[in-house]
C-alpha cells in the first residue's frame, strides 16, 4: 500500500510541475484537508483548487530529496521555487505528510520554511 501511496503522490505532483492543477485534484478525496502548520488549513478540493489558483501563478519548481512511505502515509522532504505576485522568486524547504485513503490523499500536514536561493 505504501508504495502504491508514493506513485500516487509522485504522478500527482508531477501534474503539479507541469501546470496542470486540475489534473492534480482528482488525486485528493473530496473532504481533503491540507493544514499549512502555523499559517492556514483548507478544506475540501475548492478550497485547494483556489489556493493554487492564487498561490501557482506559474508551476512551482520543486526538488523531492526522499519520499518515506509507512502505511496510509507518505513524507516528502525537499525544496520548491514559488514566484511572488510581482514575478519575484521565492524559496522554500519544506517536508509534506500526507494520509491517504482509499488511494486518494485525504489530508496533507505541511511544514514549510521559506529559505535562501537554491538550485532546483
Amino acid at each position: 500500500m505504501s508504495e502504491n501511496n508514493k506513485a500516487i503522490l509522485k504522478t500527482a505532483n508531477a501534474a503539479i510541475a507541469q501546470g496542470n492543477y486540475e489534473g492534480f485534484l482528482p488525486f485528493c478525496t473530496d473532504d481533503t484537508k491540507w493544514t499549512f502548520v502555523g499559517d492556514k488549513t483548507l478544506n475540501g478540493k475548492e478550497a485547494v483548487r483556489q489556493y493554487m489558483a492564487e498561490t501557482y501563478i506559474e508551476p512551482p519548481k520543486f526538488r523531492v530529496a526522499h519520499f518515506i512511505a509507512e502505511g496510509d502515509f507518505v513524507t516528502a522532504l525537499g525544496d520548491i521555487t514559488l514566484k511572488d505576485a510581482a514575478g519575484k522568486a521565492v524559496h522554500y524547504s519544506y517536508c509534506d505528510v500526507w494520509r491517504f485513503r482509499d488511494d486518494k490523499m485525504v489530508e496533507l500536514r505541511a511544514f514549510v520554511i521559506k529559505t535562501e536561493v537554491k538550485d532546483i
